[in-house]
């Protein structure tokens, strides 16, 4: 292949390569690119998937690890600075996690949707799709949050009680508080992901994610894979109940899925889609 065909697929994948032909993708070419990189996932093997799924909850986990070294070394945790500092650890995760390929469950809920809404994918491999990436990144992320819980608290980075008020800060809501929360940062995830695809090189779409996810951060929003580290290292800790962490899971998993599948892949299917210049959008 020669070497300008090389750059043309590149480019074409908007990975690292900028098009100077053309400053933005149009919608309809945005999508497409969805549709088919969701496709290359939902046929990937069982194993690759799970692989990538563990992989991917680790990965997420430096994110809230990050977290709790900068609260547990803060004078003042509360001050705009601190705060600041903390979102931008928090999308450390989703920088390695996105940029590495890895599976995440959240990214998921808008992806994988759209071959569904085209009628190029059934509900059943959609399911076995999430339930695989899922089940990975829980595992991933109980394994990343018991060693950094262990070894954190025995070099003395931060302590139990650092790790229950991170743990706390999305555990201590009602439900419907979680819920609506969960929605939010599914719809926000679902935008990284469409950004980024609409994105042209590597430092814009580390920018996009950088900026989303550490508004996510930033707003304490619950994230059901990043925030499982943040409660498991609680658990694991010794301060937090496991029922805190299953009340958590499921609603935050529920509210995720909402905002990704209705607030993104549905309504950006929907207007890209409709007759129109949509690729003027």
């Amino acid at each position: 292949m020669s070497e300008d065909a090389r750059q043309q697929d590149r480019s074409d994948e908007g990975i690292g390569v900028p098009d100077r032909a053309e400053p933005t993708k149009p919608a309809s070419t945005i999508l497409a690119q969805e549709i088919t990189t969701a496709e290359q996932q939902l046929d990937r093997p069982a194993s690759g998937l799970l692989l990538s799924a563990i992989s991917g909850g680790l990965d997420i986990g430096f994110g809230p690890a990050m977290m709790a070294t900068v609260l547990a070394m803060a004078a003042v945790p509360e001050s705009l600075g601190i705060q600041l500092l903390v979102a931008f650890v928090y999308s450390i995760g989703f920088v390695i996690v996105i940029l590495g390929r890895s599976e995440l469950f959240t990214e998921h809920t808008t992806l994988a949707v759209f071959p569904l809404l085209s009628g190029d994918t059934s509900f059943a491999r959609l399911g076995r799709l999430w339930g695989l990436v899922f089940a990975g990144n829980i595992i991933g992320a109980g394994l990343f949050s018991l060693a950094a819980a262990t070894v954190g608290t025995g070099l003395e980075i931060y302590t139990s009680a650092d790790l229950d008020l991170l743990a706390a800060s999305l555990t201590g809501y009602s439900w419907a508080i979680t819920l609506g929360s969960a929605v939010a940062a599914g719809w926000m995830m679902g935008l990284v992901s469409w950004l980024v695809t609409a994105g042209r090189d590597t430092i814009g779409q580390i920018a996009i994610i950088v900026l989303v996810t550490g508004a996510i951060g930033l707003l304490g929003l619950h994230h059901s894979i990043a925030g499982s580290v943040e409660v498991l290292l609680g658990v694991f800790g010794g301060t937090t109940p496991w029922p805190a962490f299953f009340r958590f899971l499921g609603l935050a998993t529920l509210g995720n899925a909402i905002g990704g599948v209705v607030f993104v892949a549905a309504i950006k299917f929907g207007h890209v889609t409709q007759p129109g210049p949509t690729d003027e959008d």
